[in-house]
């Protein structure tokens, strides 16, 4: 049998600090995650404001209003930010689906570039929009 040190070893790799340092690669991961979820949000925040516009004038106010002041730039920005970065991490695992990009040096170039792609991507989508 291997001599295994147990002992020694961290328990979790969710131990953050001495024992595990995260990686681009598993944060990108968790990031095509978490933008699934912000988009689900946007997506219920379009249909409040299509439901308003259905419903009273008062009621389309309030939400356009919140969408048309600074905070509903920056909400707007951010979510056009995780609509990129998932459409992003899932070409990526189409790509690796493929086979191509999954040494660990490509891998973790195509995570920066998910970030950079993405934050261009939404400069790009606010500017024009």
């Amino acid at each position: 049998m291997a001599d295994v040190n147990r002992g020694n070893r961290p328990l979790s790799p969710f131990m953050i600090g001495p024992y595990y340092r995260p990686q681009i690669t598993s944060i990108s991961s968790i990031m095509v995650r978490l933008t699934g979820i912000a988009s689900l949000g946007s997506a219920l925040l379009v249909v409040w404001w299509l439901l308003a516009a259905a419903t009273s004038e008062s009621a389309f106010g309030l939400i356009d209003g919140l969408l048309r002041s600074w905070f509903g730039d920056l909400i707007l920005l951010l979510a056009s930010w995780a609509i990129w970065y998932h459409m992003l991490g899932r070409l990526r695992h189409v790509i690796w689906d493929f086979g191509y990009g999954l040494s660990l040096e490509t891998s973790e170039k195509m995570g920066w570039g998910m970030f950079i792609a993405a934050t261009g991507l939404a400069l790009f989508t606010a500017i024009v929009l």
